[in-house]
């Protein structure tokens, strides 16, 4: 599987990023699947989400999918989603190689006091069948917590890829996060982040392929750029093939020392 990680800084406008997403697919063709960053539309801006705000069956994702159909690939790309009533999503549109819209995941961790008091929270991991594979999309802050991509490779995921818009300090606590995600369900991890200065935020870069060991097998630093690779099949030993040595039914038991009882 051809996979490639654009490294990009946004034009916090959504029509010009729309046009730059397309151009940049369209010189990947035969790429299986190409992922952009968290509100790559738009940029991220959390004082003013309706004026970035894309439909996801409007003209700007509609450049978007036009562009997939093209070249044959898959693509994953961050946007902001209106809901109605002033309502917003952080969200990730999954367009399948054909140009159809497979999927749209919406962010279920919101990070700091902006995005929650900008963002309406999704309530479910998607698994989208992209390029042949059953991809498990998640965005930025979500790649911090073990459940969700563990729900979603229990679910019959077998690649998962995180768009992301990590900042500084921050950039430490991705890289070892990504890496734990990739080793907890021996998966392939895609991970794409953004570049560049919005909102008061420096983001990083550091996009990099993991492979099912949690060994990073390719990388960006932090300048931008379009990252290709190929991804290869990794065996893991039957005692490390963790999804199969799961236990379905584990109790906890709560031992209060100072009483010398259970609780």
């Amino acid at each position: 599987m051809k996979v490639a990680l654009a490294q990009l800084n946004p034009a916090s406008d959504v029509a010009r990023d729309s046009d730059t997403a397309g151009a940049v697919i369209d010189s990947l063709p035969g790429t299986d699947l190409i992922l952009f960053p968290e509100l790559f539309l738009g940029g991220y801006d959390t004082e003013d989400p309706g004026s970035h705000a894309a439909r996801p069956d409007g003209p700007e994702l509609a450049t978007v999918g036009a562009a997939c159909a093209r070249a044959g690939a898959a693509a994953v790309i961050g946007f902001t989603e209106p809901l109605g009533e002033g309502r917003f999503a952080n969200s990730a549109a999954c367009f399948e190689r054909d140009g159809s819209l497979a999927g749209v995941y919406r962010k279920t961790h919101l990070f700091g006091a902006a995005e929650r008091a900008t963002f309406a929270a999704g309530d479910s991991m998607n698994v989208v069948r992209l390029a042949d594979h059953r991809v498990g999309p998640q965005i930025c802050f979500d790649v911090e917590f073990p459940e969700p991509s563990r729900l979603m490779a229990v679910s019959g995921a077998d690649l998962l890829a995180t768009i992301s818009a990590n900042m500084t300090p921050y950039a430490a606590d991705h890289r070892l996060a990504a890496r734990a995600r990739a080793l907890d369900n021996r998966l392939h991890h895609l991970y794409v982040n953004r570049i560049g200065h919005e909102s008061g935020f420096d983001f990083v870069g550091e996009s990099c392929v993991i492979d099912p060991t949690g060994t990073v097998v390719a990388e960006l630093g932090t300048d931008e750029g379009i990252l290709e690779h190929e991804l290869e099949d990794v065996s893991v030993g039957v005692d490390s093939a963790y999804l199969d040595h799961i236990h379905p039914r584990l109790n906890v038991i709560v031992q209060d020392n100072a009483n010398g009882g259970e609780v």
